[in-house]
């Protein structure tokens, strides 16, 4: 009798472990698969990411079941990632198909509170006893005068318990489109640049750029016609010299450390998390020059992606930059490059609705706001 009841908690605890080690694995092969497809959607700069998302991780999903008592893989649980039980890391991080060393393990001292969660449609909130504007605008992430607009308040000293708000997904504006609508005008009408609405990656708009009538669009930093905001003034840009395409367009600092790519008026759109670089704008096309020494990894449009043409360096030490929307590319893969050498030119190739620069600086996979590093 003993004997049977040794028998029987030995595979009970054999039961608990091989079920243990199932879901480890299958929570790894899911994972992974999201990473892939989010890495597709983000490139796409919001073109059906919306309608895709939540089927394709139903559909990953039961592929990870399918192939659970086949598949091998590295054990991960959950207990692992501090948050992952309430977040996704790779919203956190940023991906392209030429990042190199990007994984799970790279992502595991990841935090983040509710407010930094990216999120992609207006929620509604109940003010709770003891709510400021201030706290419930700091509670999800936005300005104060997001939720003043998006719910028409005149007074945003005074909420009270019980009260609807509609809180957006980040600070800006929300619009309806009508009859009449196109991206420039719906664009110029909340004082942003239309490259800022086409990179909201919630913003389900055509490649021809055509908006629907009744859709709802996200403007990031957009602000009502009738509100005037103190214009911020744009960071002083380097002198360049007017040369060929085959020599330094200027000439750089000493000491090292990553220059300014090209020459420009202001930056038309700056670093979030939905936009893992800068935009740098000039209707001249001036030439593009390499932020920092190193070698070509990638000179052309190798996918149909929204990067269009585009130019990566790799200078060591984990550190890569990214140009992006160029008109013409005056380097090739495996090429070695001086800082401040032109590799290309201004462009609007790819997903872009003007002549602009795309550039990022990233660290082992990690996008890097630039405005922090640039000389």
């Amino acid at each position: 009798m003993n004997s049977t009841s040794d028998d029987l908690k030995q595979f009970c605890s054999f039961l608990v472990r091989y079920n243990a080690s199932k879901t480890q694995k299958l929570g790894h092969k899911v994972e992974g698969f999201k990473e892939a497809s989010l890495s597709v959607l983000m490139h796409r700069r919001g073109r059906f990411q919306k309608h895709v998302w939540h089927t394709s991780m139903i559909s990953l999903a039961a592929a990870g079941v399918l192939t659970s008592g086949v598949m091998g893989g590295t054990s991960i649980m959950a207990s692992s990632f501090p948050g992952m039980g309430d977040q996704d890391p790779r919203f956190i991080e940023t991906f392209d198909p030429f990042a190199s060393g990007i994984s799970l393990d790279s992502i595991v001292n990841i935090n983040t509170n509710e407010s930094s969660k990216p999120r992609s449609e207006i929620i509604e909130y109940e003010v709770k006893s003891g709510d400021t504007m201030s706290s419930i605008a700091e509670k999800h992430g936005v300005a104060v005068n997001t939720i003043k607009w998006a719910n028409n308040l005149e007074n945003i000293n005074f909420v009270k318990p019980g009260q609807t708000l509609k809180i957006l997904p980040v600070s800006g504006v929300a619009h309806t489109v009508k009859s009449g609508d196109n991206l420039e005008s719906v664009a110029k009408k909340y004082s942003v640049d239309s490259q800022v609405i086409i990179t909201w990656p919630f913003n389900d708009i055509a490649d021809d750029f055509k908006l629907t009538i009744g859709q709802v669009l996200i403007i990031p930093d957009g602000t009502p016609p009738e509100t005037k905001l103190p214009v911020q003034k744009p960071r002083p840009q380097p002198q360049y010299l007017a040369q060929g395409p085959s020599s330094p367009v200027f000439d750089a600092p000493s000491g090292g450390g990553f220059v300014w790519p090209t020459v420009s008026a202001g930056i038309s759109q700056y670093f979030a998390w939905y936009h893992p670089g800068i935009d740098i704008p000039n209707p001249s096309a001036p030439p593009i020059v390499a932020s920092d020494g190193g070698v070509v990894l990638v000179a052309g449009w190798p996918d149909n992606y929204g990067y269009g043409n585009r130019v990566v360096v790799d200078h060591g030490n984990g550190y890569q930059t990214l140009y992006a929307h160029m008109s013409n590319i005056y380097v090739s893969t495996g090429q070695k490059v001086t800082r401040g050498q032109t590799v290309g030119r201004m462009g609007s190739t790819g997903r872009s609705t003007g002549t602009h620069l795309h550039f990022e600086i990233r660290f082992k996979g990690r996008a890097l706001n630039p405005l922090a590093i640039l000389k």
